[in-house]
């Protein structure tokens, strides 16, 4: 049984995207710019599968979940308004 948490390769390799680090950077470059208010697995850029995928992943605190959480935060942007709601009254 295979006890190590998933990277970010194998993330993408399961998604069925290009997997090797240029192409990750790529797909990072390309997409990360995920508003505050877009839940991860609702980014218009994913197949249905993909969605279903990463939803579950994280609804089931499944092995995927970390990695799937550090795609989350590489993917969205921090706007000014974002970190004012985030800073204590």
């Amino acid at each position: 049984m295979d006890t190590l948490a998933p990277d970010i390769q194998a993330l993408f390799a399961q998604l069925g995207e290009p997997h090797d680090e240029a192409s990750i950077t790529r797909f990072i470059e390309k997409h990360g710019n995920l508003s505050g208010q877009t839940k991860l697995h609702e980014a218009p850029f994913w197949t249905r599968a993909q969605a279903c995928f990463l939803r579950d992943a994280i609804a089931q605190d499944a092995n995927w979940a970390p990695v799937v959480d550090t795609l989350n935060a590489r993917l969205h942007r921090v706007t000014p308004q974002d970190a004012a709601r985030k800073e204590p009254p």
